[in-house]
């Protein structure tokens, strides 16, 4: 299947390593220019150059000029953005008894004010050319709330709202949006959750992975090139009628349709 990425330019945040940097990875495979974002720009330009036709770049998704910057030194390398990826970490884990109105704001930044002011900059330019991506990295927390997650449960239920409300007002203009949530993928994060969970149990990290494990269908996390994969098909000609959904990548986890 010809995916079509070929020579297109794809604007990925949170890129250089475990989710991100997957999908980064699948899209140079492509064809595609690709521009890496992180908030070290040394480690951005490492992963960079590991690719056949990339830049790195350094991205704080704190600073309100972030995304005018970003957007702007891509296209003095590769002009027009026509695939932008959404990606940020997830905030701290927390209940939602003890949560504080505050002490969301960090995750509101990174997670929703910051993922909104990059489309802002890359979808004129879209829907002028009459094409377009935006795929934007979520949580099986978007359909199923996670326990003791309860800032990423509730940023990014914010941020789906806003992409599903925009996917209907660009389809027309040839930009797809889609949102893709990802389950139990072997990443930093996720052994970080692990971690965090063993010392509240008081239990072993193995053994809470393989509990983990046990509540997944395939009984495996899975690889983040296997949620690479699917982001990049999103982003392809070939997903021209695929927008305004959540594709979940999480080997049969959530038990809903």
């Amino acid at each position: 299947m010809k995916l079509g990425l070929d020579g297109r330019t794809a604007l990925v945040l949170g890129s250089t390593s475990g989710l991100g940097l997957a999908i980064a990875q699948g899209l140079a495979g492509e064809g595609a220019h690709v521009v890496i974002c992180g908030r070290r720009g040394d480690v951005a330009a490492e992963r960079a150059a590991a690719l056949p036709s990339a830049i790195g770049l350094e991205v704080d998704l704190n600073r309100p000029d972030a995304a005018a910057v970003a957007v702007a030194a891509a296209g003095q390398r590769f002009g027009q953005i026509d695939v932008l990826v959404l990606n940020a970490g997830g905030p701290p884990p927390g209940t939602a008894a003890a949560l504080e109105a505050d002490a969301l704001s960090p995750a509101v930044r990174t997670l929703l004010l910051a993922q909104i002011e990059f489309v802002g900059e890359v979808l004129p330019g879209m829907r002028a050319r009459g094409w377009g991506r935006i795929v934007a990295i979520g949580s099986s927390g978007v359909e199923a709330p996670i326990p003791g997650l309860v800032q990423s449960n509730t940023v990014r239920a914010a941020l789906a709202g806003y992409l599903k409300t925009l996917a209907g007002e660009v389809a027309a203009d040839g930009v797809t949006v889609n949102l893709i949530l990802p389950g139990r993928i072997h990443t930093g994060r996720v052994d970080q959750l692990d971690e965090n969970a063993a010392r509240a149990r008081g239990s072993d990290v193995a053994e809470v992975r393989r509990a983990s494990q046990q509540r997944i269908p395939m009984r495996r996390y899975g690889r983040p090139e296997e949620f690479g994969s699917v982001a990049v098909f999103l982003c392809s000609d070939q997903a021209s009628y695929v927008t305004g959904t959540a594709v979940r990548v999480d080997g049969g986890m959530l038990p809903g349709l």
